[in-house]
């Protein structure tokens, strides 16, 4: 069962909350459909009242999902089934079928997700933008793509932002919301490809620190993230000035480099309160924080609850 600490453990970047189909208004269900269409997009909300398995759901187009409410379970791509929550998105090439499962649906907790369908043409025309102005001199050899070996997302900040925007712009009755939509999608396609990028650069840095400049900051960071971490240091390793060198990291990633310690610094506090060995103030300082109570602020910053509250939450 989906229960309460699930919902804590999740709680953070999740989707606005939809206003559900009135009863009267249901055409089915097991995914209902409400459709908004765009220029470029097309905004699909899916709400399932009952449960229900082996659901089969394909697009023509490239497709953004995002939970709002509930559980489903999602059958992708030939790999193991995986558990689909609020605060994660998942993406779909065109023509890929989903096969889903609703173990949970019922009329009194109906799953709700978006699914926002984007024109292939708008989504290449995007790509091809940033290897034109952001495939950057210090990293000759890197080619911006859009990759399905990474499809399932924890939301960000960022990203949370954009798609409640997109459900916000695409549902309204404002003439120009095809300019709106543009705005949003191309900064959420973007979004995208650098956290597929950072996960990408990530995973090489820790098979093979010599790879690159990238995968050799990105190694030093995880080696020091216990320690106090200079950027000046960071910047020695990249072999770059300050102001080169975070513009090279955010045109890379999306993030500045104290945006990337803080966040998986965060990771491995997470780690160790799973463990419940340490008290709060051992694990701040373990993870290279100094101030208890700065780490406790940046902790509820990123997942939306304290780390009393997250250990709490573990079984």
């Amino acid at each position: 069962m989906y229960t309460y600490n699930d919902a804590a453990m999740h709680a953070n970047n999740t989707l606005d909350k939809i206003d559900l189909t009135h009863p009267k208004c249901l055409q089915t269900l097991v995914e209902n459909r409400r459709i908004f269409n765009l220029h470029n997009c097309e905004l699909n909300i899916f709400e399932s009242y009952q449960e229900t398995y082996r659901v089969p759901l394909t697009f023509n187009d490239f497709v953004v999902t995002s939970m709002v409410r509930g559980k489903k379970i999602m059958h992708l791509f030939n790999e193991p089934a995986f558990d689909y929550l609020p605060g994660e998105t998942v993406i779909v090439p065109a023509n890929e079928t989903m096969i889903i499962d609703f173990p949970e649906a019922q009329a009194e907790n109906p799953t709700q997700c978006i699914a926002l369908a984007v024109d292939a043409q708008y989504v290449n025309n995007t790509v091809n933008y940033l290897n034109e102005h952001y495939n950057s001199s210090h990293d000759e050899t890197h080619h911006w793509q859009l990759q399905f070996n990474q499809y399932h997302f924890d939301n960000d900040t960022e990203i949370t932002a954009l798609i409640n925007k997109l459900i916000r712009v695409c549902s309204s009755g404002d003439k120009a919301k095809n300019i709106y939509a543009d705005l949003n999608l191309k900064e959420l396609l973007i979004r995208l490809v650098q956290s597929q990028h950072l996960e990408q650069v990530t995973k090489e840095a820790y098979a093979d620190s010599n790879k690159g400049r990238l995968q050799f900051v990105l190694h030093y960071i995880h080696e020091h993230l216990t320690h106090k971490i200079q950027v000046d240091e960071l910047c020695r390793k990249a072999y770059l000035s300050r102001n080169a060198f975070f513009k090279w990291f955010k045109e890379q990633f999306g993030i500045t480099p104290l945006d990337y310690v803080n966040n998986e610094r965060i990771k491995l506090a997470k780690q160790l309160l799973a463990e419940n060995r340490h008290t709060i103030s051992q694990i701040s300082a373990h993870c290279g924080f100094s101030d208890v109570n700065y780490f406790v602020r940046l902790f509820k910053k990123i997942e939306g609850i304290t780390p009393g509250a997250y250990k709490g939450c573990m079984n």
